[in-house]
């Protein structure tokens, strides 16, 4: 079998996965149509967008065919269809890694089910660490590029043509236009907003201090162990993105510190209300 095969995404099974959602969400009678225009991904610990998303449904991710279930703590594992900013959207809150031992395939199934079911943008968020001095815990920021160092790729194996094109260009990862609107919006309601480039790694310990100088050294501005693989999938797909990481922690090599999962948490906590502001405020201008 060709490597990667087993995983490689079919539409079929896409379109499996996609009905049972409708299915689930009532609405079984209506599989061609929308149920969303904008998908979003939550990550660690953003539960307040979340919440602040009208929810007219939910559905387990265990109830989705060819979803993975999320181990990870802070994920909940479900996904929300309601309102948000007068948009209609989908969020997973929670998402999977390839430190769970899942394929990059797995990983990044749902994002092919949230374009069948109408998602034509995707907003991506995450927690990160910060390799700039000049930038703080706590600060947003929005991914202009990233860098994959996963050591993987999720388009790996057959291609299936009605998914997307075998060698889709990666140019523009990022919308400039949805920056924009970002940027914007940030000014307008005074929240700090960094731009900059997310470097992607397997995970799931933390990088040491000859790691962190190394991405410093080849352009990174943040690191995490996320996002990349979504975001390849999506733009394979044609969607539009919009990456906003979360800074939680400083990884500044000469001055590294020791860093918990509690202090990272309690540090995306504090800063869900000005990420939750400004995807509410993007969305009202889209």
């Amino acid at each position: 079998m060709i490597a990667g095969a087993e995983h490689a995404h079919r539409s079929g099974d896409v379109r499996a996965a996609a009905d049972a959602v409708r299915t689930r969400l009532g609405l079984s009678g209506n599989s061609a149509g929308s149920v969303a225009e904008v998908a979003i991904i939550l990550g660690t610990g953003l539960g307040a967008l979340a919440r602040a998303i009208t929810e007219d449904a939910s559905v387990n991710y265990a109830d989705i065919p060819g979803f993975p279930l999320s181990t990870v703590e802070s994920h909940a594992g479900r996904l929300l269809a309601g309102t948000l900013a007068g948009k209609r959207v989908l969020a997973m809150q929670g998402r999977f890694h390839k430190y769970e031992g899942y394929s990059l395939q797995q990983v990044t199934f749902p994002v092919r089910v949230l374009h069948a079911l109408g998602a034509e943008t995707l907003i991506v968020s995450n927690a990160c660490g910060c390799m700039r001095s000049d930038w703080a815990a706590g600060d947003l920021m929005a991914i202009s590029d990233h860098i994959n160092l996963i050591g993987d790729n999720p388009l790996v194996g057959p291609n299936d043509d009605a998914l997307g094109p075998r060698f889709p260009d990666m140019t523009e990862a990022y919308d400039a236009s949805l920056r924009a609107l970002a940027r914007d919006v940030a000014a307008e309601r005074h929240i700090v907003l960094r731009e900059g480039v997310y470097a992607a790694v397997a995970g799931p310990n933390l990088e040491t201090r000859a790691e962190y100088a190394m991405l410093q050294r080849i352009g990174a501005d943040v690191v995490g162990m996320s996002t990349v693989p979504e975001v390849i999938v999506a733009r394979h797909a044609g969607m539009r993105v919009l990456g906003v990481s979360i800074i939680t922690d400083m990884c500044i090599p000469e001055t590294l510190q020791p860093a918990s999962l509690e202090k990272i948490l309690a540090v995306a906590a504090d800063a869900e209300p000005r990420l939750t502001s400004l995807v509410t405020g993007v969305l009202e201008r889209l």
